[in-house]
């Protein structure tokens, strides 16, 4: 059940970003069409963050502790963009033009996920206590 909140919670946050950020965008005859790209778009993003993202700050660890976590932004960016490419890889209407658009959209979506996973109680390991 858990997973299924967050990957709502993320589609709704990549929903939020293509709203308030120009360049990102999702495309779909229908509001059925566009929520169903959300939630696929969601479960790529979840895939590439569960898979590069831990890689990538074990391997470039260095570079987190020098930028006292800035370069998390860059990366999340990278990995906004990555999940665009996949996203038409699987042809689904998503598409981000290019970095800066990645960027703020990536800190779009952890504000707002951020925000949604602290407002949707019984998304915690603790709340079975």
């Amino acid at each position: 059940m858990r997973i299924i909140i967050k990957v709502a919670i993320t589609a709704v946050a990549l929903w939020v970003a293509e709203l308030l950020i120009h360049g990102i965008t999702v495309t779909g005859d229908t509001a059925g069409k566009r929520a169903l790209t959300l939630v696929g778009v969601a479960v790529i993003f979840g895939v590439v963050n569960a898979v590069l993202k831990p890689i990538i700050k074990t391997l470039g660890c260095a570079f987190y502790i020098l930028t006292l976590g800035l370069i998390g932004l860059v990366v999340n960016a990278l990995l906004l963009l990555l999940t665009s490419y996949l996203a038409g890889k699987f042809s689904l209407p998503f598409h981000v033009d290019g970095f800066w658009p990645a960027f703020w959209g990536a800190i779009v979506v952890g504000v707002v996920g951020w925000i949604l996973h602290v407002l949707i109680p019984g998304d915690d390991k603790d709340d079975d206590d």
